[in-house]
């Protein structure tokens, strides 16, 4: 008798220590849960200031064509040839955002497997960062553009102007450089938080 009384307490005791057990591993699997949305919820965040900035951006592009006529073209008399190769430059600038920011803007991104994500965002950077490969280069060219122009006018108008276009290049190149590298950060921030979640699994 007191060998049954003893298996059955056994049992009981054995049955409390499953439950608990099961309990623990819901409430393990719980949390786990909650880590994942609120590091997804991060995640969308940082994605969506990049896709905020990268549709200002393609904004900014499409209204620098009609400006760029009336500052140019009409106002100072620069050549019409200057304003097509601006406004092609803006096209490419505009559609090398658009083609990214696909990478970035998707409305269920973030309910996706996150290799996927991870995937995504490292390629984003990575066009992000060889964007300069071609960036820098053409704008050298054309502000060397721009300053040529610049000198078919009277020499008084060629040296304001020059002044303002040297102002100009400076604070936009100052502005770029902290967009781009704080864009650059965001990218690895999601990839490094995509990177420990995968570690864990």
């Amino acid at each position: 008798m007191n060998n049954d009384f003893e298996n059955n307490m056994n049992e009981t005791q054995f049955e409390d220590m499953r439950q608990q057990l099961n309990t623990l591993k819901k409430k393990l699997g719980d949390q786990e849960i909650l880590n994942d949305r609120i590091i997804r919820r991060s995640m969308k965040q940082e994605a969506s200031q990049i896709s905020r900035r990268y549709n200002i951006i393609m904004v900014l592009c499409i209204l620098m064509i009609p400006y760029t006529y009336v500052v140019f073209t009409m106002n100072l008399g620069l050549s019409l040839a200057f304003w097509i190769g601006t406004s092609i430059f803006m096209l490419i600038c505009a559609g090398a955002t658009y083609y990214n920011n696909l990478n970035v803007a998707n409305a269920n991104m973030m309910s996706n497997n996150l290799v996927e994500v991870g995937q995504k965002m490292a390629r984003a950077k990575k066009f992000d960062a060889n964007w300069l490969f071609f960036g820098i280069p053409a704008v050298i060219v054309w502000l060397g553009w721009l300053v040529w122009e610049l000198y078919q006018l009277d020499a008084d108008t060629a040296r304001y102007s020059l002044y303002g276009v040297v102002c100009g290049a400076v604070l936009g190149s100052i502005i770029g450089i902290k967009i781009h590298t704080r864009t650059l950060q965001q990218y690895q921030e999601i990839i490094d938080q995509i990177e420990d979640i995968t570690a864990e699994q």
